[in-house]
């Protein structure tokens, strides 16, 4: 039994509707491939003719006046494209919308609050086990505490809270990153990989303790400059990681365990950096039981700046088709859901929806990664589908 999604233009929309620039992706059935599209009070509008990929659009000095001065062609309402996402009741002859990014890598930081880095010291120490999560998180809490907020990374008195931790026999790898001089900047999902609002999202079926991640993510050009943000979930499978995190590709990176949407939207007088930095991102999950889960991811709490973030994941790389990159997340789940002491899990059927203020909403379902369709539209097939609809003669992919 799974739960309808029930995308709705009110619930998918930012809270002042139309005002900013928002753009996005929607897959047209008509021409096998994407089209980069204008979300507008009178229709979604399709850019392709001139931005055939979001990372072309993205790249440009002033990427939402651009947008401004298109007109596109109207291909569906928004109602329309929203009627028509649900992965598991969808018309695959009718148009609906994909994660918002194309060309850019996905990456992610983590470890950037300090509430969630104290739940990964206690995977670590728990091994990945959830029935002893419990009693690893009060001996952990009453020898670290549950405010570690005011505490800058990288600052001198991080430097001795560390000191103190090590003689404790406390200090993990991600108290490393959650309060030392360096983030951790991981890759999250390959390119082209990442699922839209309305997609199924998967956990694998070997896993017995994940969970969702809301986040910000950033939009971030060949440059390095945040030129919009968006809302992301990461999925995570919380046993994997807790074994080794050696295995944090194993526990992140799955066949659509990366969602990314609905749109993105563009900086600009509605909207910039300092916004996101006030942003509140609110989580749903609803489970085919009757379960519900609420939960919380306040960006003023996080412990790095966002442009910091973006400075240390191109102080030596380069991303020449720009990159989304995930902020991390205030929340983890530690609410039982089947038994007392046994913390949360996904289970199949699961409705997640994550929302804030000025982003909107992606809304997903979950399922196992093996029973999702494969990812199969790489970079050779939009390279080809671009060429074949005549966009890339103006040699801007």
């Amino acid at each position: 039994m799974s739960i309808p999604l029930a995308l709705r233009a009110e619930r998918c929309l930012p809270d002042d509707g139309y005002t900013g620039i928002l753009v996005g992706r929607v897959w047209r059935p008509e021409l096998a491939g994407p089209s980069v599209v204008a979300i507008r009070e009178g229709g979604i509008h399709d850019l392709s003719a001139e931005f055939p990929t979001m990372s072309s659009l993205l790249d440009l000095p002033e990427p939402a006046r651009a947008v401004r001065e298109a007109a596109g062609e109207r291909i569906a309402s928004l109602d329309e494209l929203l009627a028509n996402g649900d992965e598991a009741t969808r018309d695959a002859a009718r148009p609906f919308l994909l994660a918002p990014c194309d060309l850019q890598v996905v990456k992610a930081a983590g470890v950037t609050f300090a509430s969630s880095m104290l739940e990964r010291v206690i995977e670590e120490q728990a091994g990945g086990d959830a029935q002893r999560a419990e009693s690893v998180r009060a001996r952990v809490v009453a020898q670290i505490g549950t405010d570690l907020s005011a505490v800058k990374p990288g600052s001198p008195q991080a430097t001795a809270l560390k000191q103190v931790l090590q003689e404790q026999g406390l200090w993990s790898q991600y108290l490393e990153v959650g309060i030392g001089p360096d983030a951790e900047v991981f890759s999250k999902a390959p390119v082209l990989s990442a699922v839209g609002t309305g997609a199924d999202i998967g956990v694998r079926s070997d896993s017995s303790w994940n969970n969702p991640e809301p986040e910000v993510v950033l939009a971030v050009d060949s440059r390095g400059r945040i030129v919009g943000a968006t809302l992301g979930n990461d999925v995570n499978l919380r046993d994997l990681e807790g074994r080794s995190a050696l295995l944090l590709s194993k526990a992140k990176d799955n066949n659509a365990s990366c969602a990314i949407g609905p749109f993105i939207r563009l900086f600009d007088r509605s909207f910039d950096l300092a916004d996101v930095r006030k942003e509140v991102v609110n989580l749903r999950v609803d489970g085919p039981e009757g379960f519900a889960l609420d939960g919380i991811n306040s960006m003023q709490f996080i412990s790095r700046e966002p442009q910091d973030l973006v400075d240390q994941a191109i102080a030596a790389h380069q991303y020449p088709d720009g990159f989304m990159l995930f902020l991390g997340t205030l929340f983890a789940p530690t609410q039982d859901r089947d038994h007392p002491g046994g913390g949360f899990t996904h289970k199949v059927g699961d409705r997640v929806s994550i929302r804030s203020a000025r982003l909107g909403e992606l809304c997903n379902r979950v399922r196992h990664c093996e029973d999702i369709a494969p990812w199969t539209f790489g970079l050779r097939a939009l390279i080809a589908n671009l060429s074949g609809r005549g966009l890339l003669a103006t040699g801007r992919l």
